[in-house]
Order: structure tokens, then sequence, then C-alpha cells
């Protein structure tokens, strides 16, 4: 136990091993519906869902690991939400490359961004951030968690009318198909669609309702480990409410044979005839080769870069002297350097295995509000999502409505960002409301940040103040333009 305490520096960082354990179960519990998600998801391409699922679990675990014992921090890291259905809606259906050549282009995407970050480019675009809009990260990514948390609450519905509907399931939308191949998966819209307040009649919202009311009563009394008490007592109910859920539960019928084998058919399948081999063939494909390979990546660093900055600067993780020295010396020594170098390995990590970008989540931020400071909460997870391989039917108990409050509680904790903000000034508060805001609007992190830095330099320009642009924020904008270009293109 002190070697321990001495690797991951406890003491230091004002933790203990107690509390790393319960950050780090608070934020498996909150991610782990992606362990299901993703092979649904992926498995649409014809990928097989038994080997996507181990893919998704061994990716995960790897590279939340590495990230634990290589940056010290306690960050999560699994398959990316937003960039598994872009794989799957975009690059496979409507651009016509076979899931190989995704997983390839996955993997160049994971050795560029490794190169970038080794280059340290990844750290001068984070230096290059204005404080006022790291703050506005900060406040964004607390309202984008939030809106995860209501949303799988089920606190919102949203209605739309067939008028309104431009594509399911990737493909456009005939108002006269009732029957869609293999089911409905995702629902494109216009901004036509409505949400409104839930009527509380369904289990989902009520349940999620009990867990919020608990948790914000078990914070006020400061008991230790309040969103992992929710957690339990929510899911705790939801079996007592649904006992037919526990006849789910057999380890027999888990299929781990099968999925092991369904795994050799995506492990490596990047590198095959039918994956980099294949990509490469067509020289009249390179162009939209290398634009789909530049939207994975854009996406996925400034995921990560947002995340980062939201979650690191409020936290104490990484301090400002950790952004200003990441650019002093050509090896990786500082806590922030060593967290990028760690997230980009997992997305070829991923790649390898048989999936899509694997990327820092969002929900680590339920473990870090609990006082995960080190590298051993996420040590926690990747252990969770290890012993997944063998009782995933269990971790299938904890729905949706148990780990909702805990979303929506971190997401209020990270709003205190918002205070640093001067918004009595319209030159720093447009670009921070559109950084913020739109976080949660667009559903992207990406998304938020690109709005951010557009609404900053036209803010600049605007005012003649164009020497205080960085070039980099220059080159970030017009990145951003032209990635929504080329997504409006394909």
């Amino acid at each position: 136990m002190k070697k321990i305490e001495e690797f991951f520096q406890l003491k230091e960082n004002g933790s203990n091993f107690s509390t790393e354990l319960i950050a780090g179960l608070s934020t498996f519990f909150a991610m782990s519906y992606i362990i299901f998600v993703n092979p649904a998801i992926l498995s649409q391409t014809g990928m097989p869902y038994q080997g996507v699922f181990l893919a998704t679990i061994i990716s995960s675990a790897l590279a939340t690991l590495f990230i634990g014992l290589f940056a010290n921090v306690p960050y999560a890291l699994a398959p990316g939400m937003g960039l598994n259905a872009f794989f799957t809606y975009t690059v496979v259906f409507s651009l016509g490359f076979t899931w190989q050549e995704a997983l390839a282009m996955v993997f160049i995407c994971g050795l560029f961004n490794i190169f970038i970050t080794v280059t340290k480019f990844r750290q001068l675009i984070i230096k290059a951030i204005p404080d006022s809009l790291q703050h506005a990260i900060g406040a964004g990514v607390g309202l984008f968690v939030a809106y995860i948390g209501i949303k799988n609450a089920g606190f919102i519905n949203f209605t739309t009318e067939a008028a309104n509907i431009t594509a399911v399931n990737g493909q456009p939308f005939d108002a006269t198909q009732s029957v869609f191949e293999g089911g409905l998966a995702t629902i494109n819209s216009t901004g036509a669609t409505l949400p409104e307040i839930s009527t509380f009649t369904d289990q989902t919202s009520l349940l999620a309702l009990f867990g919020l009311i608990l948790t914000i009563f078990l914070l006020l009394k400061n008991v230790k480990g309040a969103i992992l008490i929710g957690i339990v007592a929510v899911s705790a109910i939801y079996v007592i409410l649904n006992p037919a859920a526990l006849a789910t539960v057999n380890l027999d019928q888990s299929g781990l044979g099968a999925a092991f084998q369904d795994l050799g058919v995506t492990f490596g399948a990047a590198f095959g005839k039918e994956g980099l081999l294949s990509l490469f063939a067509d020289p009249s494909r390179y162009p939209l080769v290398i634009m789909t390979i530049f939207a994975f990546s854009l996406s996925d660093v400034f995921d990560t870069i947002g995340t980062f900055i939201g979650t690191g600067r409020a936290s104490g993780i990484f301090t400002k002297e950790d952004i200003d020295n990441m650019d002093q010396s050509s090896v990786m020594n500082t806590k922030l350097d060593k967290a990028l170098f760690g997230d980009v390995v997992g997305t070829s990590l991923g790649a390898i295995f048989g999936t899509s970008n694997t990327t820092v989540y969002a929900e680590s931020t339920v473990g870090i509000s609990l006082g995960g400071r080190t590298g051993l909460t996420s040590v926690f997870v990747a252990i969770a999502f290890f012993l997944c391989a063998f009782i995933s039917p269990f971790v299938g108990l904890v729905p949706s409505a148990a780990t909702a409050p805990a979303l929506i509680i971190v997401g209020i904790m990270m709003m205190s960002a918002i205070r640093e903000i001067d918004w009595s000034s319209l030159e720093v508060a447009i670009p921070a409301f559109f950084a913020s805001v739109f976080m949660a609007y667009a559903y992207s992190i990406s998304y938020g940040i690109a709005a951010g830095f557009i609404t900053y330099c036209i803010v600049k320009v605007s005012l003649g103040k164009t020497k205080e642009i960085h070039p980099i924020l220059w080159a970030a904008s017009f990145l951003f333009l032209a990635n929504f270009i080329i997504l409006a293109m394909i």
C-alpha cells in the first residue's frame, strides 16, 4: 500500500487510496454505457458485435491504464460518442468506405495525433487559448456534461414532425418508408425539433429524479461518496422494480469464447488487404481519404483539449505552470504533456483492436469531483473495464437513470469557472458565450471550441485588435471552417 501511495503521490496530491477507489468506480459507472452503445453503433457497418464489444473493453482499459500510469492523472478513455457515429453513418454509410478502411483511417489519425503531440503542436494550441476562453471552455464542458445527464435522465423529450426529419440511420428520409433494415438507430432533424419537459410518468425519469434529490441531499450534508451512493441506490431500486432484469445475468450466456473469436475478426483488420492496402489502392480516392482523416483528427484533438482544460484548471490537476512550461523542453516534463500523449496512444490502440477513436471522456469529471486526483483513479477504472469482459451482464444492471444525476451534479460543480469571465465586457463575453453554450447546443466539445475561436477572431478584427490574435488561433479557426465545409460536401 505504501508503495502505491508513493508511486501515485497520493499525499502530495491531497488524496488517499479510498478516495481514488470511489472516484474510479464512480467514473466507470458514469461511462459504462459505452460498453453496450459502441458495439450497437459500429456493428451496423458489418463488424461483429461481440468483437467490437471486447475491442471496446480492451482498448478502453489499456488506454485508461496507460494514461493513469504514465501521466498520473485521473482520466478515463473509451471510444468517443459522436466519433463512432461519424465512423458508421458518414464514413461507411455515406462515403462508402468499408469498416476495415475506416479502422485504417482511425489508426492513421492516431499516428498523426501522436506526431502533433510529440512535436508540441497540441501544447502550443493550449497555450494560445486566452484565459477567458479557457474558463469558458471549463464552464462549457460543465454544461455539456449536465446536458448529457438531463437527456439520459429523461427530464426532457424532443418532438418533431415528419416534414422536419432529414435523415434516418444516416440516409435521406422517405416519409413513405415505415420499415428500416436493422431498426432505427439515429434520426436527424432540423431546428424545428423542440424540447419539452418530461411528464415524469415513466420509470426512468422518476428514478433519475429520486437519484438527483438523494444525491443533492447527501452532498449538502457532506456525506463522503454521495454521488456513488446515489448511483448504487438507484440501481438497487431499479432491480427491485424490474426483477426480470436479473434473469439476463447469466455468465454462461455471456458468450466470452465467441466474443474472442469475433475479436479475431476485428483485431488487426485495419492493416490487412481490406484495410490500409485497400484504402490507398485507388489514387482517385486520396483527397477524400485525407479529408476524412482530417475530420476524425480535428474532432478528436479538440475534444481532448476541451476536456483537459475544462476539468484540469478548475480542479488543480493541471496548474497554470503546467500550461506555461509545456514548450520549455523537448521532453514531456509536465502532467499535461504526458496526459496529451496518453490520450493519442489510445486512438491507435482502439483501431488495432477494432473500434473507432478512443478519447478522454468528459464523464471523468465525476471521479474528479469526488476527489480523484491521481492516476490511481484511472487504474481502478481500467480494472473495472477488464472485469467487464467477464461480468458485463452485471454492469448492464446499472441504468442510465442511476448515472444521470451524477452527470448533472458534476455539471453544476464545473459551472464555477464561469465566475472568472468578465461578462461586463462584450469583447470577452461574446466568444466566451459561444465557446460555453455551443458545447451543449451542438452536443460537441470541439464544436463549442470552434464557435469560441471563430467569434474571438471576429471580435478582435472588428475592434482593430488583429495583432492580439495568436497565429495558432487563426490556423485553428481556419481548420474548423474548412472542416465544416468538408462535412457539408461529404
